[in-house]
């Protein structure tokens, strides 16, 4: 079972102001690529699983933004660590 779940919202800064979309494009595609558990939401993205996996997609993310050419990067970041175990489904299942 996943040890932790992470929320996060990347903001690359673009060049010109350019729209940010195809950026978040592209870091949703390196949390695919990762194999992790995830939802998108309208605001952010969870992931479920390894803390030390999710920090890597993250550190991931980030320098992919930096390679398609933003100058830097805010993400805001929101973990949930629990040793014992914790999914998105535990957290949601009253609303289901």
């Amino acid at each position: 079972m996943a040890n932790a779940l992470i929320s996060i919202q990347i903001i690359p800064k673009t060049k010109n102001g350019e729209n940010v979309i195809p950026y978040v494009d592209e870091a949703i595609k390196i949390i695919q690529e990762s194999g992790v558990k995830y939802e998108v939401h309208p605001l952010e993205t969870t992931m479920e699983g390894e803390l030390h996996e999710l920090m890597n997609v993250i550190e991931k993310m980030n320098e992919r933004m930096i390679e398609i050419g933003s100058s830097n990067v805010i993400s805001q970041v929101k973990i949930l660590y629990q040793p014992t175990g914790i999914t998105m489904d535990q957290l949601t299942e009253k609303y289901s």
